[in-house]
């Protein structure tokens, strides 16, 4: 009997043991998992790739390195994905604009509802929202014109380090090469671009808008002049 007892106790011992090393455990093996999906997460955003044209890889990877060249800040994966990502969306936008013919003929054809979208300051509201997404934290996006309220208006995107001034970034043009992305350095461009704060806050703003429903008049609808811009 007394030996039955003591193997009762053992056993008794033996799972509590068990049952203190699992509650032990848990917090760490939680820890673990949460720490995992972090890593995959992080792995997963910076290993993110889009869909390039062949032709343009080589340029792809030269704006890359031009854009980690604005700064000792910039972090290179940024700067590729922005790259890749702003040569991808511009070739999709070609496609979904049926550009033919002339920039200056797409404009007709945009003013008069057979065409959409196409004016130059839609091209880059669009490319705007696409480069938005990469969410960027070295890099910064603003929204460049020149010539403005004139025939003679053109916009872009142009980019730089963290905190650099507008004239020290890298202009992304696309409407003047009929779809295909221009791009070089603020200074020294044929054309006087300067910054324009407050219309981006108003693309930004408005997309903010169109994805919680709010029903308002965009640059979507034909012959819909976008605010303080001409066509």
């Amino acid at each position: 009997m007394q030996v039955e007892t003591l193997a009762n106790i053992d056993a008794t011992t033996a799972r509590l043991r068990r049952a203190v090393q699992y509650q032990l455990l848990l917090p760490c093996t939680a820890a673990v998992i949460v720490v995992s999906a972090g890593i995959a997460s992080g792995d997963q955003q910076r290993g993110a790739s889009f869909e390039v044209p062949r032709e343009d890889l080589a340029s792809t990877e030269a704006l890359a390195n031009r854009l980690t060249a604005l700064s000792p800040r910039v972090n290179r994966e940024e700067a590729r994905q922005l790259a890749e990502c702003a040569y991808a969306s511009v070739s999709k936008l070609r496609q979904q604009y049926g550009m033919f013919g002339t920039p200056i003929f797409n404009n007709f054809l945009v003013y008069h509802g057979i065409k959409k979208r196409g004016y130059c300051y839609q091209w880059t509201e669009d490319l705007l929202l696409s480069l938005d997404s990469l969410k960027l934290t070295t890099l910064e996006l603003h929204w460049g014109e020149t010539y403005a309220g004139t025939w003679r208006e053109n916009n872009c995107i142009v980019v730089t380090g963290k905190g650099q001034p507008f004239n020290r970034g890298i202009i992304l043009e696309c409407w003047k090469h009929f779809g295909h992305l221009r791009w070089g350095p603020v200074v020294g461009d044929p054309d006087p671009y300067v910054e324009n704060a407050t219309y981006a806050r108003f693309v930004r703003a408005r997309s903010r808008q169109k994805a919680i429903g709010v029903n308002h008049q965009v640059a979507f609808q034909t012959q819909t002049k976008a605010k303080g811009k001409t066509n």
